[in-house]
């Protein structure tokens, strides 16, 4: 690595011994925007594939083995995503979440568009950055906290083109950009060779866990409104403070913290709309708050382990909403689709058993302290560090 970084330094000393120029984003391309004019119906049955929000969200270059389709007239002028774009997410329940960026990279002969809820940005040079370089840049630490000044809201944040336009991104020489990517191309292959053999461990455990969950006749059957208290919160997303003194669950994986509570009990969280449907779960236990969008679980019956009861929700309840959820703009879920989940209730001894063989699985896939979990939040770690002193440039004095 320490030879890489000096021959990179070294690069840049030839090529701009007197720094790198940097420009405002808006002197560089221009922004367009995603589909318009789509009502619910031209979302079945679609003859065009276009790019989601998850899609740009998730991946820092466009996946473009998808399946999501929406239909497009023959007249119809919408804006086609165009190799080296970069796509940009447009609100979020937080400013740092807002403005994620994903970069086609791929040169592909199919139309692909773009979601109603995003933007996209196109440079008028093309030959100034190769995309994998910007895929790369936009993630950055420094970026990023340039794209978080660029929104604003109360209980939604959306970004501001007007102020993304002003932001300063670097021009590194072409001769540098490739240099910088052949070393963070090494991270996240390494990376995403740790992240297969984990969830290949985590699929493993997950064919074990539907045997745990496979229950005979002599288990009792109840719904969930029988065995537990169903009810929201009643905080807004702004409200959570990261140095917070409790636990303050929204919509996300992301756990946020708050200097209030509203409830003091054990239970289980999940998600009432949003991407977190029917795939996000938190068992809590003490004092917490809860975003209004989304549910909790408290156990009354004392027949069943609280923690059972998580791990069986967790297993199961994608499966059982996969065709309950109401799908809108936003996915949610009903209170009258909780109250009518199956719950099994086996022996004491029988939960008992489950959650000590889950807990430890758990421990195995999820536990950053311990093996492969452990090594790929240091790969991460490593990659981050080195990425954000890769994309440190002294700017050029005019």
């Amino acid at each position: 690595m320490t030879k890489t970084l000096s021959k990179i330094e070294k690069l840049i000393t030839e090529l701009c011994p007197n720094g790198v120029e940097f420009n405002e984003l808006g002197e560089l391309g221009e922004f367009y925007g995603g589909l318009s004019g789509k009502s619910k119906d031209d979302f079945s049955n679609g003859n065009a594939k276009f790019v989601t929000y998850m899609n740009i969200f998730s991946n820092i270059a466009v996946n473009t083995d998808i399946n999501t389709f929406v239909k497009i007239g023959n007249e119809e002028n919408q804006n086609k995503i165009e190799y080296g774009d970069v796509l940009f997410t447009g609100s979020s329940e937080t400013p740092n979440e807002c403005g994620m960026s994903s970069v086609l990279t791929k040169k592909t002969d199919e139309s692909l568009y773009l979601n109603s809820f995003c933007f996209g940005f196109r440079m008028h040079n093309k030959t100034l950055f190769l995309p994998e370089f910007l895929k790369y840049l936009f993630r950055d630490e420094q970026m990023r906290k340039q794209i978080a000044k660029t929104a604003s809201g109360v209980t939604r944040f959306n970004v501001s083109k007007k102020r993304f336009a002003k932001m300063l991104i670097p021009l590194p020489p072409l001769a540098v950009q490739e240099e910088i990517i052949k070393v963070l191309n090494n991270f996240t292959e390494l990376e995403a060779e740790l992240e297969a053999e984990l969830e290949a461990r985590k699929k493993q455990h997950g064919c074990y866990q539907d045997e745990l969950f496979k229950f005979n006749d002599e288990v009792s059957w109840t719904t969930l409104n029988k065995v537990a208290e169903i009810g929201t919160g009643g905080s807004n997303t702004n409200e959570g403070l990261e140095e917070g003194l409790y636990p303050f669950f929204v919509r996300s994986q992301v756990v946020r913290y708050k200097n209030s509570y509203e409830f003091d009990e054990t239970a289980i969280i999940t998600s009432g709309d949003g991407v977190g449907v029917g795939k996000i779960f938190h068992f809590v236990e003490g004092k917490y708050a809860l975003h209004q969008r989304a549910y909790r679980f408290h156990i009354i019956d004392n027949r069943l382990n609280p923690k059972f009861l998580f791990f069986y929700i967790k297993n199961t309840f994608g499966k059982y909403i996969l065709g309950s959820v109401v799908h809108s703009s936003v996915t949610s879920i009903r209170r009258p689709m909780l109250e009518k989940y199956p719950v099994p209730i086996p022996s004491p001894e029988e939960q008992e058993r489950i959650v000590k063989v889950l807990d430890k699985f758990d421990a195995l896939v999820n536990d950053i302290s311990i093996g492969l979990p452990a090594e790929l939040s240091a790969r991460r770690q490593q990659y981050e560090y080195y990425r954000g002193k890769l994309l440190t440039f002294n700017e050029y004095a005019k």
